[in-house]
């Protein structure tokens, strides 16, 4: 694998940390500005929608340069959003910082996931994808228990000056490592948006925001589940998010290698296998190892499904894939809110802190669905290919008999 993947593992593991350490800090960011916790959650909701919204214009916006440069324009980006958002006096600019910061967000990850893709041959493409996604995956195992930790000794301020400085490095590595790549010749935004008109790369999306909704159906109420259910004190959820990250991780490396190999059906093992264990976890919640060891597999096989979905969508989006690959990092955002937003009416219903895993389950159900579907449609669409190419070859070959 090039070197040039670890300046985008570095910029990933930046945008991952900011992305859920705020998760860890609201109560202290409340108390200093003197707002509620639900208000202060609009640093959460605000990231989530300003990288559904980010992703396809600045990516818009990115076509008219050269991918590294944009890529280094998105990390500038992103240093300037959490400054912003360290230095905050207010609220409402904190929340300002969070927006601007999460427009790098979606663009980032979509164009460096076509980066990456580009800098290794065919077979291995998956697996660079894989690798960018380690810094974001390894973020929820090092960066955020560690700038929870940081930010609640020394402030959260502190914290957020960090993760610009994280930025900072990213910056230079993308400016030293990643390889000058031309702008795309002959490439409009009339061109990218074109990609949205193939079935399959809405389906691919589709399963995206499916699939790992089901994921955070469940992960959004973690902590009641595990100190309400499953008996864990407060204290303990930090490093049960350790164990989440930790098999996303290995779930993310394992999809990225077995995507290169069988894409379609590590989608049908990795999503009917995580509806399963999402529908367990209801019952596995209430015992304090089983919940350990059933969070961990939701964690690794969430992820497995991240690296074949982001190369289903550049594979079916191959003649404009950086606008398609954005959008789809967007998906992931949206179906985060989807699923959360479901879980929550599921709990308010009085069906229990467990109840997310069921919605978690069809989710997830939902999408295997999809993938058997977009399979079905990819043959039926071969077979009427080849029969054309077989039709037109014979008629070709026909050579008219004359009599003497």
């Amino acid at each position: 694998m090039p070197l040039a993947l670890l300046a985008l593992a570095i910029g990933a593991f930046g945008i991952g940390t900011t992305e859920f350490v705020i998760m860890g800090l609201l109560p202290e960011v409340a108390a200093d500005f003197q707002v509620s916790i639900p208000t202060a959650g609009l640093l959460v909701t605000g990231y989530g929608l300003g990288v559904v919204l980010g992703a396809p214009l600045m990516t818009a916006l990115g076509t008219r340069v050269s991918r590294k440069r944009m890529l280094m324009l998105l990390m500038v980006l992103f240093i300037a959003g959490n400054v912003l958002s360290a230095a905050a006096p207010a609220f409402e600019v904190m929340l300002a910082g969070r927006v601007v910061a999460s427009f790098a967000h979606g663009a980032f990850f979509g164009i460096g996931s076509v980066v990456a893709a580009d800098l290794v041959a065919p077979e291995k493409k998956a697996g660079a994808i894989a690798m960018m996604f380690t810094g974001l995956t390894v973020a929820n195992v090092v960066g955020v228990p560690l700038g929870t930790f940081i930010g609640q000794s020394t402030g959260w301020r502190t914290t957020f000056f960090l993760v610009a400085g994280l930025g900072v490095l990213g910056l230079l590595g993308v400016a030293k490592l990643v390889p000058e790549q031309p702008r795309p010749e002959g490439v409009r935004l009339r061109h990218e948006f074109a990609a949205f008109r193939n079935v399959q790369v809405l389906l691919a999306m589709a399963m995206t925001i499916l699939g790992f909704g089901g994921v955070f159906a469940a992960i959004t109420y973690i902590t009641p589940m595990m100190t309400d259910v499953a008996g864990y004190s407060a204290g303990s959820v930090t490093w049960l998010l350790v164990l989440f990250g930790l098999g996303m991780v290995g779930g993310n490396l394992i999809g990225g290698k077995l995507a290169d190999r069988a894409l379609m059906p590590l989608l049908y093992v990795s999503l009917a296998a995580l509806a399963l264990v999402l529908a367990l976890f209801t019952f596995t919640a209430h015992d304090k190892v089983t919940a350990a060891v059933t969070l961990t597999l939701i964690g690794a096989l969430g992820f497995a499904t991240v690296p074949p979905l982001q190369k289903r969508v550049l594979d079916q989006a191959s003649g404009a894939p950086t606008l398609a690959s954005a959008v789809n990092i967007g998906a992931f955002n949206l179906g985060n809110s989807l699923a959360s937003w479901l879980g929550g009416i599921v709990i308010a219903a009085g069906l229990g802190f467990t109840a997310p895993n069921w919605v978690g389950a069809a989710l997830a159900a939902s999408a295997l669905v999809l993938a058997v579907l977009s399979s079905a449609l990819e043959r039926r669409d071969t077979g009427r290919r080849s029969r054309v190419v077989a039709g037109a070859t014979s008629e070709a070959t026909a050579i008219p008999v004359r009599q003497a």
